[in-house]
């Protein structure tokens, strides 16, 4: 890295890592220009969508005439993750037809059911590193004046024993892992740490005035938010998976409103009454949303194929394909309102938003729109 590979979290100096999707488009890239150019590379320079610019080490190289293989080993820095350590190849060859053809082979993972961020029958290469290995390859074949296309195949020799700890067997995901990572890089915190920096946020908010505050787990909010409603990134306060931490600052410092606004695949969780929604703490999504199906007259059969459903908006389809799917967010929306307010005892009042990437604005509690309007007024 040619930046401080170190972040403070906690009192703690942490070293940060990088991402499979990292590792995957340096290896693409150190092969392809070790196959265009003939000669040698022992280490690739490769820039993160985070704006940090990598320099690592190219490990494992093989080249013939026709195909040049590579790879590069995965670090999760002060992370704790089972990647960490793992050699992610590339294999890059020529191409008669122009473009770049991504897939993956031995150790990444394929998806076999439909809703996540790849089709049934890709390679579990999500969408953020394909553009990366696609957007350096093109900037190697503009270095040498090259027209025509490349093959590149991700594997992972170790992927499928280390697939194993992860939830990509229940997800449909079989044969290995999944190659992620949306900014390319890792940064390690602690969940102290986490819930520390969101408290201070929010007590710096107080401090400066406010007494209604919007909240939002992660990036897909955050995208929501700014694209869709048209809100200041600077205004929502993330939360991450500590929804309830985040209400118990927001109580402890005096806000009078909260609105939360967030994917349908974190919040259905608060309304089974989590209010950490990490995935390590438990996985409820589709009994909680074939409950309430079932609870609004949905035929068992399809109570049972929405139960091997592998996101929700898989499983609004069915609803949507009953009319049943606004008796149910209805449902939902009630039982976000009741955990939230029964964490905060009413004070502060919290209402929320509910949304979906491929279905858009779902439901939302009474005031929340009145909530955003304050909002956006007092910005």
């Amino acid at each position: 890295m040619n930046v401080e590979p170190y972040i403070t979290k906690d009192g703690k100096q942490l070293r940060l890592g990088y991402t499979t999707g990292s590792c995957a488009a340096a290896a693409a890239k150190a092969a392809a220009w070790m196959l265009l150019s003939g000669n040698l590379r022992e280490s690739i320079s490769l820039q993160t969508p985070k704006g940090i610019r990598l320099e690592l080490p190219v490990l494992e190289i093989f080249r013939a005439t026709d195909r040049v293989s590579c790879a590069i080993r995965k670090d999760s820095g002060d992370d704790p993750d089972i990647t960490d350590g793992a050699l992610i190849f590339a294999s890059v060859s020529r191409h008669s037809e122009p473009g770049i053809i991504i897939d993956g082979e031995k150790g990444v993972g394929r998806v076999t059911k439909p809703g996540l961020d790849q089709p049934v029958g890709a390679a579990a290469i999500n969408s953020v590193p394909r553009h990366m290995i696609r957007e350096n390859l093109e900037e190697v074949c503009e270095t040498f004046d090259y027209r025509d296309g490349l093959s590149v195949i991700i594997s992972v020799p170790e992927g499928e024993k280390l697939a194993e700890k992860t939830f990509n067997p229940r997800l449909g995901i079989i044969g290995g892992i999944s190659i992620l990572g949306t900014s390319g890089i890792v940064e390690p915190m602690s969940d102290q740490a986490l819930i520390d920096t969101i408290r201070l946020e929010l007590k710096q908010r107080r401090i400066n005035g406010a007494d209604t505050i919007l909240l939002t787990p992660g990036n897909y909010g955050m995208d929501f938010l700014t694209g869709e409603l048209g809100i200041d990134p600077n205004l929502p306060v993330m939360t991450s998976n500590f929804i309830g931490d985040a209400l118990d600052a927001c109580k402890e410092f005096g806000f009078r409103n909260a609105l939360l606004v967030g994917h349908i695949g974190k919040l259905v969780k608060i309304a089974g009454g989590m209010l950490n929604t990490h995935s390590r703490y438990g996985d409820c999504r589709m009994e909680i949303l074939a409950s309430y199906a079932g609870a609004c007259g949905l035929h068992p059969s399809l109570i049972k194929e929405m139960l091997g459903c592998v996101t929700c908006d898989e499983a609004l389809r069915i609803l949507k394909s009953c009319n049943l799917d606004k008796a149910v967010l209805s449902l939902l929306s009630d039982r976000i309102s009741f955990h939230l307010n029964h964490r905060t005892a009413g004070q502060p009042e919290v209402e929320s938003i509910v949304f979906s990437k491929v279905h858009g604005l779902l439901c939302e509690t009474q005031n929340a729109k009145s909530f955003l309007h304050f909002l956006r007024e007092e910005k």
